[in-house]
């Protein structure tokens, strides 16, 4: 039996790489969020005060400085909403709600329009990855990474937005 080469079984391919792609990308937010944190730009963080601190924790609520630290500033930024660790798991809901919107043909082109947005979104957390590695607390594994992970957005967000197309039509 030939291979289908009609646009729907194209697109339908496509659409289930991308969802196991997702997949994955989505499970490894659990797995190891850890993987994720340099990508979570500071300015969206809300800063919790260790379990048991409640001097940082009052300093905190007041809007105090935790004696100079760089992050003090970054919980006064409004969209600090989340904690870091809230971030990626809600980035991992995100991507697992995805992956299955973009499975069912009767969603897919909103869910890939919503993935293209996201992977675009993805790109204020690497660029800022990125800017933290060349920086002075930077490595050479962190600078490479980043470096690396960081162009691997264009494809994503086209390879989404491809998944936008409807194939149902006939052509004349």
């Amino acid at each position: 039996m030939p291979f289908p080469r009609s646009g729907r079984a194209v697109q339908n391919l496509s659409a289930a790489a991308m969802s196991t792609l997702l997949l994955a990308s989505a499970m490894k937010h659990f797995r190891d969020p850890g993987f994720y944190r340099q990508v979570v730009p500071d300015y969206l963080c809300r800063e919790d005060a260790p379990s048991g601190s409640t001097a940082a924790g009052l300093a905190a609520a007041a809007g105090m400085s935790d004696g100079g630290a760089s992050r003090g500033a970054a919980s006064a930024h409004p969209l600090a909403l989340l904690s870091r660790e809230e971030w990626i798991a809600l980035s991992g809901l995100v991507e697992l709600a995805a992956a299955v919107g973009i499975l069912i043909p009767a969603t897919r082109r909103v869910t890939a329009t919503g993935t293209a947005i996201m992977f675009t979104a993805f790109l204020a957390g690497h660029l800022d990855a990125l800017r933290q590695a060349y920086g002075p607390q930077g490595s050479r594994a962190r600078k490479r990474v980043h470096t690396l992970r960081l162009p691997l957005q264009a494809p994503l967000i086209a390879w989404a937005w491809s998944l936008r197309r409807e194939t149902g039509r006939a052509r004349p």
